[in-house]
Formats: C-alpha cells, structure tokens, sequence
C-alpha cells in the first residue's frame, strides 16, 4: 500500500496552522526547544505552506524569486521584537509516488538554494517581521505508516528526523460522500 494524495493533503493543510506545526515540532524535542515562547505561539511560531523565498542577487546572477522545494517553512520569531530568530525548520511530507531519492533531493536542492542571500516571502499577516535567511536551517520528515521500509531505512541511515504521522483528522469530503452512501442504501 502507498501513500495516498489524500493523506498528503490532510497533513499539508493540517500543519498549515501554526499550532498544529508547533504540535508536530512536540514530537521532536530538540525543534520544539527552538521556539521563543510557548506562552505566546501565535507570535513565536509562523507556518508558510509551499514557501516562497526571494534570492539575493550575486555578482553573476539578478534577484530570483523561487519555491522553495519543502512542503512547509516553520520560521521562529521573537515575539517581542517581531523579529525572526536564527533557526528555520522545513518540513518534507512524503508525498504519493516518491521515493527515498525524490524525498532526500527535495532537502538537499533545498540545502543549495538556501545557501546564499535570501528572504522568506512572509504572509500578509506577517509581512511586516524581518525575513532574511536563517543561521541554520533544519529538515524534518513526515512519513506515514503506508511509507516503504526503504524510506525509513534510508532516513534512518542519513541521520536525517523523521516522525511517523498518525492520521487522527477525518477527510470531510471523504465524510460527505460516505453520508451520501448512508442515506441513498
């Protein structure tokens, strides 16, 4: 059985939020140690879905701006200054039909592109925090238990994070038509 592009999604939209993101940092103590305040996590703790970044330009190459390859950026910010902290988290979901070379490559072309000049293209909530590039930034993997062995094999031995995802959201469209099912029998 594979990942489905359902689980996928349900796990992209979830960590979407910010709390949810600070939920899943929970279960990796060395990045939920990373954010500035848990009193305030609405301020300390933004989640960017399928982020943007803004790359500076170099003495051979213009301003670019480009996606960058992870699912979803958790950038901390000090929720005094308004300001972003040192340490990024990007998040890597295993996605449908990927496998262990497609998922490492996501993070290493994300490793490359963020090793120059860059800013985070902030939501409009949050344009007005500093953005530019981080002091360090760490990957984490979300898998899932229909992921192959051969992933977390693989993750395993690059000493790379990871967190099995437990699906506990319910899909409402999936919901819906079950419904649909229920009264038509």
């Amino acid at each position: 059985m594979s990942v489905q592009k359902s689980d996928y999604e349900a796990s992209l939209a979830e960590y979407s939020h910010h709390q949810s993101a600070i939920a899943l940092l929970q279960q990796y103590r060395l990045y939920w140690e990373m954010i500035p305040s848990l009193r305030r996590p609405h301020e300390s703790v933004i989640a960017i879905p399928l982020p943007i970044v803004r790359l500076r330009p170099t003495e051979t190459t213009p301003t670019q701006t480009t996606c960058v390859p992870c699912d979803i950026a958790v950038l901390m910010c000090d929720p005094e200054w308004k300001i972003k902290t040192g340490a990024e988290i990007l998040i890597f979901i295993h996605r449908p039909h990927e496998d262990f070379s497609d998922l490492l490559g996501r993070w290493r072309k994300t490793q490359v592109l963020l090793d120059g000049d860059y800013e985070w293209l902030m939501p409009e909530r949050h344009q007005h925090i500093f953005s530019e590039g981080a002091n360090s930034v760490y990957p984490l993997f979300v898998i899932f238990s229909e992921t192959s062995e051969r992933i977390q094999r693989g993750l395993v031995g690059a000493e790379l994070p990871f967190i099995m995802q437990k699906l506990e959201w319910v899909d409402e469209d999936e919901n819906r038509h079950e419904e649909r099912l229920e009264v038509k029998e």
